[in-house]
């Protein structure tokens, strides 16, 4: 009784202590480079020709993270480059996910300002967090 009262214990505590584990931005973004283009590079579209680039850009969040952070500049074909889409990535996240978790800010990515919020997101997440 008393080892399975212990081995229940540990079982908790890693369990916790994973459901909690933080994630920098830089792993975030590996993670989520690898779930949009199996971490390929250049000129990927994705989503019937609707994204663009490594982290599958649609036009619209590159507008939004441009009007956001003006010193971006560049253009939408910019999104080839995973350097120029990481800083569409950051400021995206910036402005719709600015203090929160890496879960919500990959499912906010994945589903729009609201995507934290909604349940398909959340396959999107799992995905992400398997590739941590």
């Amino acid at each position: 009784m008393k080892r399975l009262l212990i081995t229940s214990s540990l079982l908790i505590a890693i369990t916790f202590a994973f459901a909690n584990q933080s994630y920098s931005n830089d792993q975030l973004v590996k993670a989520i480079h690898k779930v949009e283009s199996g971490g390929r590079v250049g000129r990927i579209l994705g989503d019937n020709g609707r994204a663009l680039g490594p982290l599958q850009i649609h036009y619209a969040n590159w507008k939004d993270a441009t009007s956001f952070d003006k010193s971006i500049g560049g253009t939408y074909n910019d999104c080839q480059d995973l350097g120029y889409s990481i800083k569409i990535f950051n400021a995206y996240t910036k402005k719709y996910a600015y203090g929160k978790d890496a879960e919500d800010k990959a499912r906010i990515w994945n589903g729009g300002p609201q995507g934290h919020k909604k349940s398909i997101t959340k396959e999107y997440w799992k995905k992400v967090k398997a590739n941590l």
